[in-house]
């Protein structure tokens, strides 16, 4: 990846991100559908995949660098106690996993990027719970992200959320600007830093995405060299949207619709 750095988009620039946010959505959308038991990784990500090409627009993914040479799918698929990175593989879903899906695709050289957990079938309350948590932190996330205010303002409603519960938060993975580039400045982090970070204006894109377990906040790389999964093996969920601010307050660009009030959550219903 090239340099990172802060930009700020211009109202046109926002509507081609919202085109590239929306490809993303529904290809979440789809993938929610397809989601069962016995179907693999790889089958899920080969879908997502002929979503985006049949569209007209390229795999975020692909092609980003990693230890072990370039990153080859589109989408990263995490399971049970792997918290983000997870590669699209042979392994076949089981009833009662928590998967984590992240998408992201260009359209017309701008970004999209998302991501959702889901609960194939049934668990146990204290996993719904978790993966519902991580959802409700997101939107707190995004409803702080209002002109004035700062980058803290958005770590410290996630990391509430967290507290609430008892939950671990992920620190060495954090959310992160967006435009042309799928990582920007500044970087998002779920938890208080203890520094308030750049002032919100409007302009400023965001990828906010907490990382929440139910155990220990420490992870490990595996040795794929991408996977990222808890060192206790306890349970994560994952949850991310690209949003704008704007003067009126946060527009989600991965989902229809904006935020603009800190109590407007949508339903966590059907997760």
């Amino acid at each position: 990846m090239s340099d990172r750095r802060v930009t700020l988009k211009s109202a046109a620039q926002i509507e081609r991100m919202a085109n590239a946010g929306r490809l993303v959505s529904e290809i979440l959308d789809r993938l929610g559908e397809e989601l069962r038991p016995g179907i693999s990784t790889a089958e899920l990500d080969a879908i997502a995949e002929r979503l985006i090409r049949d569209a007209g627009a390229v795999p975020s993914f692909v092609g980003v660098p990693g230890p072990r040479g370039d990153y080859r799918h589109a989408t990263c698929i995490s399971i049970d106690d792997e918290v983000v990175h997870g590669i699209p593989a042979g392994r076949r879903i089981q009833a009662g996993q928590v998967v984590s899906v992240d998408v992201g695709a260009i359209v017309d050289g701008w970004h999209g990027d998302s991501a959702r957990s889901w609960i194939v079938g049934q668990a146990p309350e204290p996993v719904r719970q978790l993966v519902e948590a991580t959802r409700e932190a997101m939107y707190a996330g995004i409803a702080a992200a209002r002109p004035g205010n700062h980058i803290a303002d958005i770590s410290g409603a996630i990391e509430d959320v967290a507290l609430r519960h008892g939950y671990g938060i992920v620190r060495q993975f954090v959310g992160h600007g967006i435009g042309t580039e799928m990582h920007e400045e500044p970087q998002v982090a779920n938890y208080r830093t203890g520094a308030k970070g750049r002032r919100l204006e409007p302009g400023l894109c965001l990828a906010i995405e907490p990382m929440f377990t139910l155990g220990s906040y420490q992870v490990r790389v595996r040795e794929d060299g991408w996977t990222v999964a808890t060192v206790d093996g306890s349970l994560s969920a994952h949850w991310e949207h690209t949003i704008a601010i704007t003067a009126d307050g946060p527009r989600i660009l991965t989902a229809a619709g904006s935020l603009t009030e800190a109590g407007a959550l949508p339903s966590l219903a059907g997760l």
